[in-house]
């Protein structure tokens, strides 16, 4: 049920706060440690004990930090999307295969670029080269689930098409794995494992351009998202276009899932984990109050992952991937064990 509107500004200030200090705690740790007030001086431009330190800050963990923002917010919110929309508390931003679709098109791209002139290989196996490929392969899944959205009427029905194209793309990922070489698997597989520090200013610029034209749309849909939750019956009853409200979320979580995944790599578990323990802290259904406290939980929630994935002090980082899968699997878990109530 759709919970009654009460303020949570108190809340929100800690997140904030909470927020603030792991972004600090993110910039600080890395193989050199750097203390917060020569980050503060870095960033604003004061007097800092080494300029090396400046650079590292303004040129390699600030973009990190923002990346690791916009990642857990995108994929927080593309999961209360889904299981919003879906009304199962373990759909996630992935269960459309858009995130296969964009594995499929960097495959294609990493394991058929021998076949290409020099020239175009380099490109392709740029970062550039990369996003556009997976954007690519997003859309065109993107695309079959919208034109099978329009022939099929029931909603958990496109969850099972969205799970058939993952399974699809998956399969030719494994035939195009088995004709190729051992170096392009390994380049692959990287990848596969998800990074946010390869991103630079241009590149953080354009995931952040359009991770805001996939929340512009969420906006619009927020009071349908209410009335979703309890059923399709009762929202039409309420005047809602079902339809429409379907359509909007389908393309702003293909958006913002596509986008994320094509420049930072599949990421696991932060859209399935963060939506349930959002609600534990606020306890609401309102996704007026959900949608912003979702987006800030997921910042942090990234931020301390990747904090824990750079191994302070040392020169090796862990793959962000198996950090937020060692996160998000016990929530999970420990949600079907508690068996606490979701707001479905």
């Amino acid at each position: 049920m759709v919970t009654p509107i009460k303020s949570y500004k108190g809340t929100f200030v800690i997140l904030l706060a909470v927020l603030i200090i792991f972004i600090l705690i993110n910039i600080s740790l890395g193989s050199v440690y750097i203390p917060i007030k020569e980050i503060l001086a870095s960033l604003f431009n004061g007097e800092v004990e080494k300029e090396s330190w400046r650079a590292i800050v303004i040129n390699y963990r600030l973009p990190k930090a923002v990346t690791a923002l916009i990642v857990g917010s995108g994929l927080s919110i593309s999961g209360l999307l889904m299981q919003t929309l879906f009304r199962n508390p373990l759909a996630g931003p992935f269960v459309l295969g858009i995130s296969s679709g964009a594995s499929l098109g960097v495959a294609i791209l990493i394991m058929g670029a021998t076949f290409l002139g020099t020239n175009i290989a380099n490109f392709a196996f740029s970062s550039w080269g990369i996003a556009i490929a997976a954007s690519a392969g997003s859309f065109l899944v993107l695309l079959a689930v919208m034109l099978a959205a329009i022939k099929v009427r029931n909603t958990m029905s496109i969850l099972i098409i969205g799970l058939m194209f993952g399974s699809l793309t998956s399969a030719i990922i494994s035939i195009l794995a088995y004709f190729s070489s051992a170096s392009q698997l390994q380049q692959y597989m990287f990848w596969s494992f998800g990074s946010l520090g390869n991103l630079n200013w241009k590149e953080i610029s354009a995931l952040f351009i359009t991770f805001v034209i996939g929340i512009l749309l969420v906006t619009f849909i927020i009071k349908p998202l209410n009335s979703l939750l309890l059923g399709e019956n009762y929202a039409k009853s309420m005047g809602v276009n079902v339809k429409l409200t379907r359509n909007i979320t389908l393309i702003a979580t293909s958006i913002l899932t596509g986008v994320i995944t094509a420049f930072s790599g599949p990421i696991a578990f932060i859209g399935l984990a963060v939506p349930h323990l959002t609600k534990l802290l606020f306890n609401t259904s309102n996704h007026k109050t959900l949608l912003p406290a979702v987006a800030i939980t997921g910042s942090i929630v990234m931020l301390i992952c990747d904090s824990i994935a750079q191994l302070p002090n040392s020169e090796f980082t862990l793959p962000i991937n198996a950090i937020t899968s060692l996160f998000g699997a016990p929530i999970i878990i420990w949600l079907l064990v508690r068996k606490r109530k979701i707001y479905y």
